[in-house]
């Protein structure tokens, strides 16, 4: 085969520019990633059941859908967690090559089936099956620079005109609303409801017949009538739109022609659809986005349709709203391909350089130095043949390639000048007779080395994921550099060099004849050397033995993890309060946080995004996250000043609140995997021993990991702690007797605690919520929870009474919120995977 590129150099550099353009156009379309797809695909559902406690949603919403996820193919386990907001998310997570747009439509079709199972007020709110990943990609973060618009403003403007054009942007998978839109709330007073003989039963049905969109039919439709001249539509009701129109609600009236409207036993106003999450940005009110990748889809492309959708918006912002980044995972991702791309610049430099200083021709040094272009260009085209992404990974092994891909080249223009200098044959001749001596042998190394590295293609699980792309890179290096080989360095060969004069040993003077002579003396050394190692082969036999003792002992030494953790610009503060604390507390421990790392870390901090309410260990009001985001590393010089070291002073800091744990801890090398840097893992209850049980069991294994502080750090529950409950047993047998209905007492209990969600009006073009709910005008205090709980039910004879009067006892129980026993937790600087487990 050389030879037939020989006679045609053309030929020969016709392949190499196609090569090169197929990789060049390759590049153009490969996406750019950190790392390959590694973590399993994943699909998460999340249901609301307004006003429920824990219990609640894990018997009637996460089992039933739990109960109804069987047969799925390729999934490997589901995780469930339901808190003492209502929210219940179930995650399944599947083989790793499952198609996920496969694996959501299974979901969805079996959760058809566990729909009609569901509570009423679950199905009214609608159920949510998203591809994602559990961690975010970005938090974007809105404010108000000139206070004209308080938090409930800003809230209900990103969730009007922003959630939904960030939701379908390509790659997006889930989007979380830090706030919340505006509903209709109406407050009932419950002193005035009775008053007026009222029950919230009756509110709720006066709103459900006076808020409503009828349709009424058409004036002259369809079939037509003789004669029949006009056709028009018919509006007889339609939803209220302020309020004003929600205040003039009749709700009853009296023998005397008086009316009760629902503006004399209630206050309504435009509040939030949900109080459970307030979001601050450096301090000042603000709301924000957090955005969740798709599964597979490309983290740097989603980042920039994302910033390239919020710039379209931004023009049509209200005055003094301005849209921040506290937290992004993808300018870690550039730099580290730009420094790796800068490697691998650097290292075809170098290449050049020392291909220079030993052939001393820069005619013969040109000829391996072109190869390099033609082999890794052709194998950015391989890798988008196999579906591949431009990573960290495949560009270290294109680094590792570089010194691999020229040997051949290499070998085939010293051989040719080899057989010039010691035959005095014409380029093309000597290039003849040198391709028949090594052909074979440049096939062989080839051969060698792909068995090297071709078994790391067949990994499974996440290293297999991880090195695929590694090994497959390296082997499609090496095939293509075989080929240059034999076809492209020939034809240059026999064109490009200039003739040797027969017996010419290099350059005898100047700085390469200095050079040759020092290396000559060297190579003098080296085979002295070996004579002597040759002549005492024991005494250095048992060296070598001692050096692979040593070595092996070394590799067992050495700590093991799966990959380093890296400064990637961000971190994660959390904050988890005693439970039963209130969103009050939890603010003022959030505002702390802040203060810190926006004073004690100001040199370091850029801003910090802190939410009330919202935890990746779960939800409650004794929660809450900050995302911190650190300035530019080449500001931040120094071990002192990266980010292991400023989470390590924080939570030094931090130990000193007693009223809260707080944690603070670095992202993951890949994002995609979890939330925090170290291990998780969770408990079963596979005995069936019960929720108490398995939380005793947590707290054992705490206290055994307490006694090796030199192996763990930071080992905490990853979920909330059981919340007290406010629990009323009615005596049903009571209320049946003075005609009381269950379902009646049911719905009055969810009305005046839970806020129930009665049906929808329109708000400036967009369709929201109305809420219903009992006002709460004291806190709760011992002797004093009839004033706080007590709302009236009617009897069947029109008599309302305090249904309180019906309940067999009002006790405090404490198993509010039901996670699953998940511990995570942080080795110490060194420490392997070993030892920790």
């Amino acid at each position: 085969m050389p030879n037939f590129f020989i006679d045609r150099p053309i030929f020969a550099w016709v392949i190499a520019i196609i090569i090169m353009l197929a990789g060049g156009l390759s590049i153009l379309k490969l996406p750019v990633a950190q790392y390959p797809t590694i973590a399993p695909p994943a699909i998460s559902i999340t249901a609301m059941y307004p006003g429920a406690d824990a219990e609640t949603v894990q018997n009637t919403v996460t089992q039933v859908i739990e109960q109804n996820m069987n047969g799925i193919d390729h999934l490997m386990y589901m995780s469930s967690n339901g808190d003492s907001t209502g929210t219940a998310t179930i995650t399944l997570t599947f083989e790793s090559g499952t198609d996920p747009d496969i694996a959501q439509v299974q979901v969805q079709n079996k959760l058809a089936l566990a729909t009609p199972l569901l509570p009423q007020e679950v199905q009214q709110q609608g159920i949510s099956v998203e591809k994602a990943s559990s961690s975010f990609l970005m938090v974007v973060g809105v404010i108000n620079t000139n206070g004209t618009m308080n938090q409930d403003d800003i809230s209900d403007y990103v969730a009007a005109n922003m959630k939904d054009p960030i939701s379908r942007t390509s790659g997006v998978g889930d989007v979380q609303l830090f706030g919340s839109q505006y509903a209709m709330r109406i407050w009932m007073d419950p002193n005035k409801l009775n008053n007026f003989q009222l029950t919230p039963v009756d509110v709720i049905s006066a709103l459900k017949a006076q808020n409503a969109q009828v349709a009424a039919g058409q004036l002259g439709g369809t079939p037509p009538v003789k004669g029949q001249q006009l056709n028009a539509s018919i509006i007889a009701q339609t939803r209220l739109t302020n309020t004003e129109e929600f205040g003039n609600i009749l709700l009853k009236v009296n023998q005397d022609g008086s009316q009760v409207r629902l503006r004399d036993v209630a206050k309504i106003e435009l509040g939030g659809e949900s109080y459970d999450v307030v979001a601050k940005f450096n301090g000042q009110p603000a709301s924000g986005l957090g955005i969740k990748l798709a599964t597979g889809a490309n983290a740097l492309d989603t980042a920039n349709a994302i910033r390239a959708e919020l710039a379209k918006m931004e023009p049509f912002f209200p005055s003094g709203m301005k849209i921040v980044y506290p937290y992004d995972t993808t300018p870690f991702v550039k730099i580290s391909i730009h420094e790796v791309v800068k490697t691998l610049v650097e290292a075809i430099i170098l290449v050049f350089l020392v291909m220079y200083l030993f052939l001393q021709n820069f005619r013969a040094t040109l000829i391996p130095t072109i190869a390099v272009p033609v082999v890794l260009l052709g194998t950015f085209a391989v890798l988008a043949a196999f579906g591949f992404s431009i990573n960290t990974l495949t560009m270290f092994g294109m680094v590792l390639a570089i010194g691999l891909l020229v040997d051949d080249a290499i070998v085939v223009v010293e051989n040719v000048e080899r057989v010039m200098a010691e035959e005095g044959l014409p380029p093309k001749e000597a290039t003849r007779k040198s391709m028949g001596q090594i052909q074979g042998a440049l096939v062989g190394i080839a051969m060698v080395l792909s068995a090297v590295f071709i078994p790391m293609a067949f990994f499974g699980g996440s290293t297999g994921a991880i090195y695929r792309q590694f090994s497959i890179t390296i082997v499609s290096a090496m095939a293509l550099s075989v080929l240059v080989a034999l076809i492209l360095t020939p034809a240059l060969c026999a064109t490009m060099l200039k003739p040797i004069q027969k017996g010419s040993h290099g350059a005898t003077t100047g700085f390469f004849g200095w050079f040759n002579r020092m290396f000559d003396k060297s190579t003098h050394h080296y085979t002295d050397s070996v004579g002597n190692i040759l002549r005492s082969t024991g005494r250095y036999l048992v060296l070598y033995l001692i050096i692979v003792v040593g070595m092996a002992w070394l590799f067992v030494r050495l700590p093991s993890s799966f990959l380093p953790d890296e400064d990637q610009g961000v971190f994660l503060s959390m904050a988890q309060l005693p439970a039963g604390a209130t969103q009050e507390r939890t603010q003022k421990v959030l505002d702390e946080m802040t203060n810190y790392y926006l004073t004690k870390e100001k040199d370091n901090v850029e801003s910090v995004f802190a939410v009330n309410g919202f935890g990746f260990a779960g939800r409650g009001q004794n929660t809450g996250i900050a995302f911190v985001s650190l300035k530019d590393w080449s500001q931040r010089p120094g071990e002192e000043n990266k980010v292991e070291a400023i989470t390590a002073r924080a939570m030094g800091y931090f130990s000193q609140i007693k009223d809260a744990m707080v944690f603070a801890f670095n992202l993951p090398a890949i994002v995609e995997l979890g939330t925090a840097t170290g291990f998780d893992f969770e408990l079963i209850d596979q005995g069936g021993l019960g929720h108490e049980k398995l939380t005793q069991a947590r707290n054992q294994l705490f206290g055994m990991v307490a006694q090796h502080p030199d192996v763990l750090t930071g080992v905490r529950p990853n979920g909330l702690e059981d919340t007290p409950q406010f629990k009323i047993d009615i005596d049903q047998e009571k209320a049946q007797a003075l005609g009381v209905s269950i379902s009646d007492i049911n719905t009055t209990l969810g009305a005046a605690w839970g806020g129930s969600y009665v049906n929808d009006f329109i708000d400036r073009g967009r369709v929201k919520k109305v809420y219903i709910m009992s006002e709460a005008k004291i806190p709760y205090a011992a002797g004093r929870y009839r004033q706080v709980v007590c709302s009236r039910q009617r009897w069947s004879d029109g008599a309302v009474l305090c249904f309180l009067d019906l309940a067999l006892g009002i006790r405090f129980a404490a198993s509010g919120t039901l996670q699953r026993s998940a511990v995570t937790g942080n080795p110490r600087s060194g420490r392997a995977r070993q030892e920790y487990r």
